[in-house]
């Protein structure tokens, strides 16, 4: 996608960077948002300079809190922040293309498709791929996002409750911004 044809100009550029970027990441990306962590960080923080790492994981944190699915929320965000309300939609045609010509494709054969043993062999070493990346994406979090004792303290708290008492994600979320903005302004405030 270098070479732009002439007749679509340089500000239809963009657009089509943030379709043909997303659509990658959709098409190649097993097991969700955390599997594309890895690629998000590669295409749009390394390769376009759309977000920084910080501005990614804040794209993500929104996510878990909003309806849908977490790849097409941080998608439409950050075409959002490039180019507005097309730029959103564009971004979130591009991740959910791949989705739906796979599914097409995968509803016409069915029946014979879940049966055959090279799709189980494939799909099993799909899924000890996805684990190795939400592991990676794991420890990226963990470097970008834990900092101190107080960010400690909120993990271990929103684990606590969300592993061991079933606490609603989105709640433990909220919880977890709220205590981290209290937090924060009494420590400014010591200053």
């Amino acid at each position: 996608m270098r070479c732009i044809p002439s007749f679509l100009g340089e500000g239809m550029k963009i657009y089509i960077d943030l379709f043909v970027s997303w659509f990658k990441m959709g098409l190649f990306t097993f097991g969700g948002g955390y599997a594309m962590l890895p690629m998000i960080q590669k295409e749009v923080i390394e390769k376009h300079k759309w977000a920084t790492e910080e501005e990614v994981m804040d794209y993500y944190a929104i996510g878990q809190c909003t309806p849908g699915i977490i790849a097409v929320n941080t998608a439409t965000f950050i075409g959002y922040y490039q180019k507005g309300v097309l730029g959103g939609i564009v971004a979130t045609l591009g991740v959910i293309t791949p989705s739906l010509i796979i599914i097409s494709l995968i509803a016409t054969a069915l029946s014979n498709f879940a049966q055959i043993t090279i799709v189980q062999n494939a799909l099993a070493g799909i899924r000890v791929a996805v684990c190795y990346l939400m592991i990676t994406s794991i420890i990226k979090l963990w470097k970008s996002s834990i900092k101190d004792t107080t960010g400690i303290i909120i993990f271990c708290g929103a684990f606590i409750l969300s592993y061991f008492l079933d606490f609603s994600v989105v709640i433990t979320i909220l919880l977890s911004a709220f205590i981290g903005v209290v937090i924060r302004n009494i420590r400014r405030r010591k200053i």
